[in-house]
């Protein structure tokens, strides 16, 4: 009977060992899974910024393109009117 608790206690120890070496692994899994899509994370924002800069890049130009057309085309009705 003494055999019998020891042999119990043993499997059930051994049983227990096993649950917390699957819980460890599924542990270290899920935080390198959160730490893989915390760096994704970050790139994206990196490249969202970087697509913002040249976006902003680009409507400045537009402005200065737009002011420069504007001051041709008012230097050209300035000239009409004095041919008129």
């Amino acid at each position: 009977m003494n055999a019998e608790w020891v042999g119990a206690v043993g499997a059930g120890g051994f049983f227990l060992l096993l649950i917390v070496i699957v819980w460890q692994i599924a542990a270290t899994w899920r935080a390198r899974m959160l730490a893989a899509r915390e760096e994704q994370y970050r790139q994206l924002s990196a490249k969202y910024a970087q697509l913002l800069e040249d976006n902003v890049e680009l409507h400045r130009r537009t402005l200065e393109e737009l002011t420069q057309t504007r001051t041709s085309l008012t230097s050209m009705e300035k000239m009409m009117r004095e041919i008129d």
